[in-house]
């Protein structure tokens, strides 16, 4: 038996098991199954693949992680307390290990017609719009942790906008880890369909505060004509633990989909962020957020799939880097032939707090219009001295000057978030990392765009 399927046999006895006790639907058990098999047949990736070269999975994959057993919403009540939107969003549903848990969960505040529930209940495996699109999107023969995640599907988040539905509250969907006494691994999956001229905020935080576990998430937004999704993603996971996720996004005619990925937690974190604007006029920003310390190692992976014509998309991800921690970006404006006056920009940039602290960044254009407007660049460097020199000229001290110019650095993404909570939560991070007063804001501050060399 080689190495690589040796990687595999815990996952698919954790399969073996969880099937006995998973919801029992024909059509659900049929996508369960390919998919594991696809796994089976693959395995994990290796640093061989270039998709995955940059990112080195190996503590993942030659760690057993057991599926976990039940947490009691006690249990969990601590951590939901310091992480709940309470009466900022309009519903909140929180998982647990994966988990769904009713006690902690609120869902009486939509507005009539909108349906969020748990993907394992009974008359949702009955839904057509479930079935239509549930793993249609993010693809098993893409990426073997989509291929691990699906063949675990059974609980998770189901959201629903119907046409012309508007929801002014953010939704939370709120995935907490509370570690046992062995490494244990859970497969969040979130499903959001918003018909046409629908629109809606919707908020992915995912929480742990310590232990060694293994977060392996999928997200599928599908997005009608005209309908807008804010979607943001906040990631916190115990500093031990691994996370890997797949957001797949699907744009028809003029929707509108704004995405902010924030990323301060865990120990290895690989995101895969897809965007395909399928239809005239469709309109993709995405930001992004790194703040990372130690020895952490965050990857980021996005493509801008230009798949119609007359599509705009922006695109700015900034890295802050401390102590011998590792950033990946890898971003790809892909314009395919049909996709005349594509209008895109992607722009990646970086701030190095020390020699030890490591960046490594790839944008990519692969065109084949030929009337298009597309740029991308790439910056990274320490702060700026001349900065500094302009601070301390004015009563600054040396390290207060560096801790404000690399707060402000963050600035052109975190002002940009719409949701109190995530955006507050953010700054006080920061704040605290930095040694500033945790009622600062970024907006005092103004755009310091230059706070890097070069930038």
């Amino acid at each position: 038996m080689t190495e690589l399927m040796e990687d595999t046999i815990q996952h698919i006895s954790n399969f073996s098991r969880f099937n006995q006790e998973a919801m029992v639907n024909p059509w659900i058990e049929s996508l369960r199954k390919a998919a594991i098999e696809r796994f089976e047949q693959v395995g994990f990736p290796s640093r061989t693949d270039e998709a995955w070269r940059q990112t080195n999975i190996d503590p993942i994959a030659k760690s057993t992680f057991h599926l976990p057993g039940e947490v009691s919403p006690a249990d969990a009540q601590s951590l939901f307390d310091q992480f709940t939107f309470g009466n900022d969003a309009v519903c909140e549903l929180v998982f647990i290990n994966g988990r769904f848990s009713p006690e902690l969960s609120k869902q009486d505040e939509l507005p009539k017609g909108v349906r969020l529930a748990n993907l394992a209940d009974k008359i949702l495996a009955e839904c057509t719009a479930v079935q239509e699109h549930l793993g249609q999107f993010a693809k098993i023969e893409e990426n073997p942790f989509v291929a691990l995640n699906t063949g675990f599907i059974n609980e998770g988040a189901f959201l629903h906008i119907p046409r012309g539905k508007t929801v002014d509250r953010p939704i939370h969907l709120l995935f907490l880890s509370i570690p046992g006494e062995e490494k244990t691994i859970s497969h969040p999956r979130v499903l959001v369909i918003a018909d046409d001229n629908a629109e809606a905020t919707v908020v992915e935080s995912y929480i742990g505060s310590t232990g060694t576990y293994f977060t392996n998430a999928v997200t599928e937004i599908i997005a009608g004509k005209d309908s807008r999704i804010d979607h943001c993603k906040l990631q916190q996971e115990s500093l031990e633990a691994y996370h890997v996720a797949t957001m797949q996004v699907q744009l028809d005619r003029a929707a509108v989909f704004v995405s902010h990925s924030a990323n301060i937690g865990s120990k290895l974190t690989r995101n895969d962020l897809n965007v395909v604007l399928n239809g005239e006029f469709a309109d993709a920003t995405l930001n992004g957020v790194v703040l990372a310390n130690g020895t952490q190692h965050i990857d980021n992976h996005t493509l801008l799939d230009h798949a119609a014509p007359n599509c705009p998309s922006h695109e700015l991800y900034k890295h802050v880097l401390n102590g011998k921690s590792t950033g990946v970006f890898r971003g790809k404006i892909f314009v395919r032939q049909i996709a005349q006056k594509t209008d895109s920009k992607q722009t990646s940039k970086c701030l190095l707090l020390t020699d030890d602290a490591t960046m490594l960044s790839q944008p990519a254009l692969e065109i084949y219009a030929d009337d298009v407007k597309c740029t991308h660049g790439s910056t990274t460097g320490p702060v700026d001295d001349d900065m500094v020199f302009y601070l301390r000229s004015r009563g600054v001290g040396l390290e207060a000057s560096r801790h404000l110019l690399t707060y402000a650095f963050a600035a052109d993404v975190t002002r940009r978030i719409k949701v109190e909570p995530v955006r507050r939560r953010l700054e006080n991070y920061m704040a605290a990392q930095h040694g500033l007063p945790q009622d600062l804001r970024i907006t005092d501050l103004g755009s310091h765009d230059d706070s890097a060399r070069n930038m």
